[in-house]
Formats: structure tokens, C-alpha cells, sequence
């Protein structure tokens, strides 16, 4: 019993998974990324429609943190009003998580 005592004492939680789960985590964002994986590249009004439990303000938030995370990227067009969105190369990379998020969910979530 002393054993598993220790065991639990020297175990803490990976800083850098701490921080995975805390974009991860956040309210819209994998939903954010799931958008731009199926839809790829997005305008605002499009990524908002398919969030559409998301107020604008709060979207436009996630959306300014994911791109501090390197995971969406800003697209602006010089000379026109129209921006986009898609995903880095680092949020394309997130497709296994999210695949293996679906697949849990279709087992477990009704």
C-alpha cells in the first residue's frame, strides 16, 4: 500500500498536456476545428453559421486564440474586406485527436 502511495504523490501532469487541454478544452474551440477540418478554408459569417451557438464575440475571440496557438490562421485579401479562415499546418495535425474524439463519442455518446 505504501508503494501506491508513492506512486500517486510523484505524479503530476505534463505541463505541455496541461496546455493541450486548456486550447482543446475551451468552449467551441474543437468545434471551431472540426469546422475548418471539414470545411477547410472559412469567412467568418460561414465558420459562424456552422457554430451558430457561438456569439460572434466569443467566435471572434477563439478564433484570435487558436491563431495565437498557430493552429487557425488569419487570411486577408490586400485591397478587399474579405478574411478567412484555415487551419496551420499544426492544426492539421490535430486529425487523429479529433478522429479518435469521434470515434469515442459514436461509442459512448448518445
Amino acid at each position: 500500500m505504501e508503494h501506491s502511495n508513492r506512486q500517486q504523490d510523484d505524479f503530476c501532469l505534463c505541463p505541455r498536456f496541461e496546455h493541450t487541454f486548456t486550447i482543446l478544452g475551451k468552449k467551441w474551440n474543437g468545434l471551431i476545428i472540426e469546422v475548418l477540418f471539414n470545411e477547410h478554408t472559412q469567412r467568418f459569417k460561414d465558420l459562424a453559421a456552422h457554430v451558430d451557438k457561438c456569439s460572434d464575440r466569443v467566435l471572434v475571440e477563439r478564433l484570435k486564440e487558436l491563431e495565437d496557438e498557430e493552429i487557425v490562421q488569419r487570411n486577408t485579401f490586400p485591397g478587399e474586406s474579405r478574411i478567412e479562415y484555415s487551419l496551420t499546418k499544426r492544426g492539421q495535425e490535430l486529425a487523429p485527436v479529433m478522429s479518435a474524439v469521434h470515434t469515442w463519442s459514436d461509442k459512448w455518446c448518445d
